[in-house]
């Protein structure tokens, strides 16, 4: 199996997003996500509720995915009872080195942003014809 491994600390499963106070004064939190692997490349889940397109950004560099969304609140007067706020998300990922970082692709649809991490094509074993 590739390598893939968190950064940040561990989300228990089945828990909400927990929010983590940056330097900015802003709450982030880790989204909750869900990897798999295939024979060709790891796949990443995370969800993203409120995140437009024009407000995630996907990085890697040295070896660390980054995933940062931020949310544009609308602040609307008159609330009798405030149970939910959209919080902006940042998470990071050490990737292995069998990854392609060149042809990592992302979508987001519906709130929940679709990552396909390819996987480096392995050297395949082939016949050298000999010239006479």
């Amino acid at each position: 199996m590739a390598e893939i491994e968190k950064t940040v600390p561990e989300v228990a499963e089945g828990a909400a997003a927990r929010g983590e106070s940056t330097r900015e004064g802003e709450l982030y939190a880790m989204p909750p996500v869900d990897i798999f692997e295939k024979e060709d490349a790891l796949y990443v889940l995370a969800d993203l509720p409120g995140v437009k397109p024009d407000g995630l950004a996907v990085n890697v560099e040295n070896g660390v995915l980054t995933i940062e969304g931020k949310v544009e609140r609308e602040e609307k007067a008159g609330y009798l009872r405030r149970e939910f706020a959209l919080t902006s998300f940042y998470r990071q990922f050490r990737i292995a080195e069998t990854i392609d970082t060149e042809r990592i692709k992302a979508a987001l649809k519906n709130g929940v942003l679709h990552l396909t991490l390819p996987k480096i094509e392995r050297a395949k074993a082939r016949r050298i014809p000999i010239e006479t």
